[in-house]
C-alpha cells in the first residue's frame, strides 16, 4: 500500500491516465524516431530524379489525353496570350522543368507507319485518328477516310483538280524541272500535297502551318513522309537564315502581306534568295472584296523591285531581282534598308524587323550563279568563306560524314537506305555533311543548327538541303512520332554553353524530347564523350530504348563512343508489342 499510495493520484488503480506533460514527452520521442529513421534510412529518391541523375528508373508514361502532347504549341497555354499580330499562336515554351516529364503513348490502335513513297498516298487512319480535315477538305481533294486508310487524292483548297497539274501551271512562269530551283517554302501548307509532288522534280520544300481548328495538318504531312515544320507567322522571325529559298509559296495562305507596315513581306524578302521567285495563289489576288489588299501588294511588291511575272487566274508571279537591293527608294510603305548593326541571318527568337535586309554575296548565291541540282551539294558555298577556317572544314565535314555513315550502316546496323528510315533528323548539322552522304537513300533530313552556335544554316541552304534553327534546351516544333531516325552529333554540347562550357540543360530532358519526336521502332544515333554516352545509355533505359554503345570509328582517331538505340513499341498500359 506503501507504494501505491506514493504514485500520483492519476496513475493509481489498474488503468493508465495520461497527462499533458506525458503527451508531450511521447509526442516529443516519437519525433526524434522519426527524425533518426529519416537520417539514417538511405533514400531511393523519386523516380524521375533517379533518371535525370542517370539512373535507370523507368520513367512514367503520360496520360492518355496526351497522344499528341506539344509543350512549346500548347492551347492551355496560349489562350491566354496576346492576338495582336497571332503571337498567341507562336511558340511559348513550358519553364524549365515544367514541362510534363513522361513518355508521350502512341494513339490506340496505332501501327508501324505506311513507308515512302506509298504514304505520300495513304497513311493509316489510327495513326491519326482525326477526320476534321477530310470532313471539311474532302471537296477539294485534301485527303479522304477510306476504310483502314486515309487517302491523299493531292488537291489543295486553289487547285482542287490536284497538286500536279497546279505544279504543271506554275512551270509555265517558273523554272521548277530544270535544277535550277531546288529549296522552296510552302507557307500553310495544308496537308503539304504541293511540296509532296515537287519531290519528284528534285524540289526540297518546307512546308509549314500552325497548330490550328484543322488540327493536325503538319501531323499528317510527317505522317506522309513530306518535310513539314510547325509555325507560325505572327510577331517574329522565322527561324531560318537570309536569302535561303529559291522560291516562297503561298497557296490561300491567308497571310496579309502588306499589314503591320509590311513587316510580312518584308519577311518574305528576307529569306528569299536574290533572283528567287514569289508565288501567291488565293486572295487577295483579284479577290472579290479585296481589291484595296490585292493593289497594296502590287505597290509594295514594285517597291522592292520585285518585277510581276504573271497573273493567271488567282495566282501571282513575281521575280525577286538577283542584284542588291534598288532601297532606299520613293515608295509609300516608307520602306528602307536596315542599318548595319542588323545581322540578317538572326532568326532564334527575333522580333520582325520594319526594315528591309541589306543583302550580301548577290552574285554569288543568285538564282542563275549558284549551282544547278545537284552540283551545288558539293560545291563550296560562299557564305562558307565567312566562317573561321570555313573552307578547310567544309571539306573535312563532307569526307568525314562519308566515312561514318559507310561505318553506320556496315558496322551498326542503321538501317539506312532502307524502307524503314524516311524522316531524319539532324540534330547538330554543321555544315550538313550527315545529310549530303545520305542524300542518295530515300530520305530527307531536317538539319538543325543550334541557336547558341555558329549561324551555318545559309551553308546548308546553298548546298539544296533544308534546316531550322532551334535550341535543344527547349522543345522541337512538331508533333510527337514524326522522325524515323534522330541523329545526334557531339551531344555533350547541345546541352552546354558553348562560351562557358557551363551546362545549360539536362541530357536526361534532351532524350526525353527525342523520345517524344521519334517514332516506335525508331532509331536514335548518338555521339559523344565516353562519360556522357554512358550516362545517355541510362537513360535511354529508364525511356524504354533499347540501346548498345559502340566506339567510333576506327580510322577517327578519337575517344568518342557512339550509342544506337531502337525506341520499343509500347501502348498503354505500358505492354511491349
Amino acid at each position: 500500500m506503501g507504494l501505491l499510495s506514493s504514485l500520483p493520484p492519476h496513475r493509481r488503480g489498474g488503468g493508465w491516465q495520461w497527462s499533458f506533460l506525458d503527451v508531450v514527452w511521447a509526442v516529443f520521442l516519437l519525433a526524434v524516431v522519426v527524425f533518426l529513421a529519416l537520417v539514417f534510412t538511405p533514400r531511393r529518391g523519386d523516380p524521375l530524379s533517379v533518371a535525370r541523375s542517370g539512373g535507370a528508373t523507368a520513367v512514367p508514361p503520360c496520360a492518355a489525353t496526351e497522344v499528341d502532347l506539344l509543350p512549346c504549341e500548347d492551347p492551355r497555354r496560349s489562350s491566354r496570350l496576346s492576338r495582336e499580330m497571332n503571337y498567341y499562336r507562336e511558340r511559348h515554351c513550358p519553364a524549365r522543368g515544367e514541362a510534363p516529364a513522361c513518355l508521350v503513348p502512341p494513339p490506340s490502335g496505332y501501327r508501324v507507319p505506311v513507308p515512302w513513297p506509298e504514304s505520300l498516298h495513304k497513311i493509316w487512319h489510327d495513326n491519326m485518328p482525326y477526320g476534321k480535315i477530310a470532313e471539311r477538305k474532302g471537296h477539294q481533294g485534301w485527303m479522304k477516310h477510306e476504310g483502314s486508310y486515309f487517302i491523299f487524292p493531292g488537291g489543295g483548297t486553289m487547285f482542287p483538280d490536284g497538286a500536279e497539274q497546279y505544279i504543271e501551271k506554275l512551270s509555265q512562269y517558273v523554272p521548277l524541272k530544270t535544277g535550277v530551283l531546288r529549296t522552296g517554302l510552302d507557307m500553310g501548307c495544308g496537308v503539304a500535297s504541293f511540296g509532296g509532288f515537287l519531290l519528284k522534280e528534285n524540289i526540297m520544300t518546307l512546308s509549314f502551318a500552325p497548330r490550328d481548328s484543322h488540327k493536325s495538318q503538319i501531323q499528317f504531312a510527317l505522317e506522309r513522309g513530306i518535310p513539314a515544320f510547325l509555325l507560325m507567322l505572327g510577331t517574329r522571325r522565322l527561324p531560318f537564315p537570309a536569302q535561303s529559298f529559291d522560291f516562297v509559296h503561298c497557296s490561300r495562305c491567308l497571310i496579309p502581306f502588306t499589314a503591320y507596315n509590311g513587316s510580312y513581306l518584308i519577311e518574305v524578302d528576307r529569306l528569299l534568295r536574290p533572283g528567287g521567285y514569289l508565288i501567291i495563289s488565293g486572295p487577295p489576288v483579284r479577290w472579290k472584296k479585296q481589291e484595296k489588299e490585292w493593289n497594296e501588294l502590287q505597290v509594295m511588291a514594285g517597291a522592292l523591285c520585285y518585277k510581276l511575272i504573271t497573273v493567271d487566274g488567282n495566282t501571282a508571279i513575281w521575280k525577286k531581282p538577283a542584284e542588291a537591293s534598288c532601297l532606299p527608294n520613293q515608295n509609300e510603305f516608307g520602306l528602307d534598308l536596315c542599318s548595319t548593326d542588323d545581322d540578317p541571318d538572326e532568326a532564334w527568337y527575333f522580333k520582325l524587323k520594319k526594315c528591309v535586309s541589306k543583302v550580301s554575296m548577290v552574285e554569288e548565291i543568285a538564282i542563275g550563279s549558284i549551282q544547278r541540282w545537284p552540283d551545288r551539294l558539293s560545291k563550296l558555298s560562299a557564305r562558307a568563306s565567312l566562317i573561321n577556317n570555313g573552307v578547310n572544314l567544309f571539306e573535312v565535314d563532307s569526307q568525314k560524314w562519308v566515312r561514318r555513315v559507310s561505318h553506320y550502316k556496315k558496322s551498326l546496323g542503321v538501317k539506312l537506305g532502307t524502307t524503314h528510315i524516311r524522316n531524319v533528323m539532324d540534330m547538330n548539322a554543321f555544315f550538313g555533311g550527315f545529310a549530303t552522304a545520305i542524300v542518295s537513300d530515300p530520305v530527307w533530313v531536317m538539319n538543325v543548327v543550334p541557336a547558341r552556335k555558329p549561324l551555318t544554316l545559309g551553308v546548308i541552304y546553298d548546298r539544296g538541303l533544308i534546316g531550322v534553327y532551334h535550341d535543344w534546351c527547349e522543345p522541337f516544333s512538331t508533333y510527337p512520332r514524326t522522325y524515323d531516325l534522330i541523329h545526334a552529333d557531339a551531344i555533350d554540347s547541345l546541352i552546354s554553353d558553348p562560351i562557358s562550357g557551363t551546362s545549360s540543360c539536362d541530357l536526361f530532358d534532351v532524350m526525353l524530347e527525342m523520345d517524344r519526336v521519334l517514332r516506335p521502332e525508331g532509331t536514335a544515333v548518338i555521339r559523344g564523350s565516353p562519360d556522357v554516352i554512358d550516362k545517355a545509355a541510362q537513360v535511354a533505359q529508364s525511356i524504354r530504348w533499347n540501346a548498345q554503345v559502340h566506339d567510333s570509328e576506327p580510322e577517327s582517331g578519337g575517344t568518342e563512343k557512339i550509342l544506337v538505340a531502337t525506341k520499343t513499341f509500347w501502348k498503354l498500359p505500358l505492354t511491349s508489342q
